[in-house]
């Protein structure tokens, strides 16, 4: 291939890339931006390592966030009392490594104690949570803090976390395709529109000075305090998002706090999410109003999705044929708690039918089909924006 076809090309994919990145970010009122070197040869970031329990993954742990070429990286391991003698591995890796020191609990204090105390001895100038047994990608504190470096309003910044059980994947890109950047208001809003979370957490760094801004996690709101800390962290600062390669990888086992929480019975799990999900934005929406007045829609916006997916979820148990296996009288009660004007809605209208017709007819009647294909695609194209843009 000569020169100039490799160049048209190339500027041919970017164009392309630029397209699809758009329409997976539309309606988020977002900024396309191109990478750029930061001035500072370079920056100082503390990576905050929560343990309890993890000790065989600490290894790997510290090396990933260790492997940051470009950024000068401190390491805090705090051990909630492990145990499993997790503290004393913590205390052999700080010792062969200078960078890295431990902070340990003498009795459990529970994890949000564990984070907030590991924050409070960061000194960096920007800071990540990175639970033992997730994994950073290589360079990617660089590119993510390059992006605020050369952009002061933004406070927060993530980038694609691919899922993984076993051995972790390999990256499969060094380089940033493209920064993206909201307006925290922006972002705020496509979260309450949402009514979900969109940052696992490892793939997260903030900038220091925000963080003591909100203060730390939320003991209030212990299942979903992250979601509290990305929501706080968007009414103070700009919300950034490193496109194509890797941040972190999200190691999915048995014992993530998630699973052995909240979905030990499936069930009420899903209950409990939506309930906390819903007091998060309750409570962060307050918070922030106090500090400055938001749009006043906001609150109800996020009221309506947490009460829409509640409905998909029970209509969704009668097309599965499992309503006695959920709590779908719970869900349908939350959802018009949550947004009474869901009872007006066609979604509240095909429940009525398949609750009617029972699950062994609600599955094969032609009036429940194309609703029930209309889910599916909406969870698609929700987990593609998650993929491309991360929203």
């Amino acid at each position: 291939m000569t020169t100039g076809s490799s160049a048209t090309l190339t500027r041919a994919t970017s164009v392309w890339t630029s397209s699809v990145t758009r329409l997976a970010a539309s309606g988020s009122r977002v900024r396309l931006l191109e990478p750029t070197a930061p001035e500072r040869a370079a920056v100082r970031a503390t990576v905050v390592i929560p343990c309890y329990r993890y000790g065989h993954f600490l290894e790997a742990a510290v090396s990933s966030a260790l492997d940051q070429p470009g950024v000068n990286v401190d390491v805090i391991i705090v051990d909630d009392a492990s145990p499993d003698g997790s503290g004393d591995r913590a205390e052999e890796i700080a010792g062969r490594n200078p960078a890295v020191s431990v902070i340990r609990h003498p009795r459990n204090a529970g994890h949000i104690a564990t984070f907030n105390d590991g924050l409070a001895a960061a000194s960096g100038d920007y800071v990540v949570v990175l639970s033992a047994d997730d994994l950073l990608a290589p360079g990617s504190i660089s590119r993510a803090t390059s992006l605020m470096e050369a952009h002061p309003n933004v406070g927060l910044v993530y980038g694609r976390t691919p899922r993984f059980t076993g051995q972790p994947p390999l990256p499969t890109r060094t380089g940033a395709e493209s920064w993206l950047v909201w307006a925290g208001r922006h972002w705020l809003a496509q979260r309450c529109r949402a009514g979900r979370n969109c940052i696992f957490s490892p793939e997260a760094i903030m900038r220091t000075s925000v963080l003591r801004q909100i203060g730390g996690y939320d003991p209030i709101l212990p299942h979903t305090s992250d979601l509290a800390m990305w929501l706080q962290a968007a009414t103070l600062a700009d919300v950034g998002y490193v496109l194509g390669p890797e941040a972190a990888f999200y190691r999915e086992h048995g014992q993530n706090m998630h699973s052995s929480t909240f979905e030990g019975n499936r069930g009420s799990g899903m209950v409990i999410d939506l309930r906390e999900r819903r007091r998060t934005f309750d409570e962060v929406l307050a918070w922030a109003d106090h500090r400055a007045p938001l749009p006043p829609d906001l609150r109800e916006q996020a009221h309506r999705a947490l009460a829409t997916e509640a409905l998909d979820l029970a209509n969704r148990a009668y097309f599965w044929g499992v309503p006695d296996g959920w709590p779908v009288s719970e869900l349908v009660d939350f959802a018009v708690e949550t947004w009474p004007e869901i009872r007006r809605s066609p979604r509240w209208r095909l429940f009525s039918v398949k609750h009617s017709l029972g699950p062994r007819w609600s599955r094969h009647n032609p009036l429940c089909l194309p609703q029930n294909v209309m889910v599916r695609a909406q969870n698609q194209i929700r987990e593609w924006r998650w993929e491309r843009v991360g929203l």
